[in-house]
């Protein structure tokens, strides 16, 4: 049995650092295509790095804010997210610090127009509206629209974004390339949600797992972490994605333990609450692995790299 550790209420956890997987991956998956494809500015890749993670941090702010308005975050259940509920921040100091955080993210915006014309202004808006609407306003969250939101926002826009950045153009590659990572962002959520899911069925916030049992949201959170490996040999093996990408299936010792945990985790409260971690973990693993394999394959690598 794991032993869990409890949450120190205060800033840090209200920004939660360790999320910033969830920018920083694709970021540099969209970056380092471009640089395979000539088109590169360090300056330009800093500030789309820093946007995405200034989006993640608006957006772990303002859920938290959120499902404390809400009634979502209690006393009861404040293990999770005990910022606001145990009075260690002011909910409208949590929401000015998202709203600033989503007020940066539009000055780096303005800079990318003025480098690269008005067509980033579509990924700026889409990620402005999910990180600023999770569960404040539109609140997606509750109407079971948040797995998909992430695969889509996080997943798939933010490295195609970041090569618009960059370069100017859209490119199939960073379509294709982004689907395992983007497979493995929603498995963090998912877990969150499988987490949270007997809490959620209580207060009735209506995320996507709470509107089916707990065994399917397991097995979806399972098929979440899995599905990447496949994916990625599909991937390779039709010539979209180079060969030396198949580094990243030495992550899957780390996809057994997670697989281990998730399937202890309904009678263990430990391993429940471990979901997140371990999914957050490996996909950290995974897209390091992945773009390592694009840098092995431009630095070291010479002739035929696609299958």
């Amino acid at each position: 049995m794991r032993e869990m550790r409890p949450v120190r209420p205060g800033w840090f956890n209200a920004f939660r650092p360790w999320t910033l997987h969830g920018a920083v991956v694709p970021v540099m998956l969209g970056g380092v295509i471009a640089y395979g494809d000539g088109h590169f500015n360090l300056w330009i890749f800093l500030l789309v790095l820093a946007g995405g993670c200034l989006l993640q941090s608006a957006s772990n702010l303002l859920n938290t804010y959120g499902d404390f308005v809400k009634g979502t975050d209690t006393v009861e259940n404040s293990l999770r997210s005990p910022e606001l509920v145990t009075g260690a921040l002011r909910p409208r100091s949590v929401l000015l610090a998202g709203l600033g955080c989503l007020a940066l993210t539009a000055l780096i915006g303005l800079v990318l127009i003025w480098h690269i014309g008005w067509g980033i202004l579509l990924f700026g808006i889409a990620g402005i509206f999910g990180a600023a609407f999770y569960t404040v306003g539109v609140s997606y969250k509750y109407r079971g629209m948040g797995l998909i939101s992430v695969f889509v926002l996080m997943g798939i826009l933010m490295p195609m974004g970041t090569y618009y950045s960059l370069s100017g153009s859209l490119s199939w590659e960073v379509l294709w390339a982004s689907i395992p990572n983007a497979l493995l962002i929603t498995a963090v959520l998912s877990g969150n949600e499988t987490r949270d899911y007997l809490q959620d069925r209580e207060t009735g916030v209506g995320t996507f797992s709470s509107r089916f049992s707990y065994r399917f949201s397991l097995g979806l959170y399972i098929a979440l972490c899995s599905a990447p490996f496949p994916v990625l040999v599909v991937l390779v093996a039709s010539g979209a994605l180079p060969w030396p990408c198949l580094l990243a299936m030495a992550a899957l010792p780390m996809l057994r333990s997670t697989v281990l945990n998730a399937l202890a985790a309904a009678g263990d409260r430990p391993s429940n609450m471990s979901l997140v971690p371990m999914a957050f973990t490996l996909n950290w693993v995974f897209g390091a692995l992945l773009i390592s394999g694009y840098i092995i394959a431009q630095q070291f690598l010479t002739g035929a790299i696609y299958v």
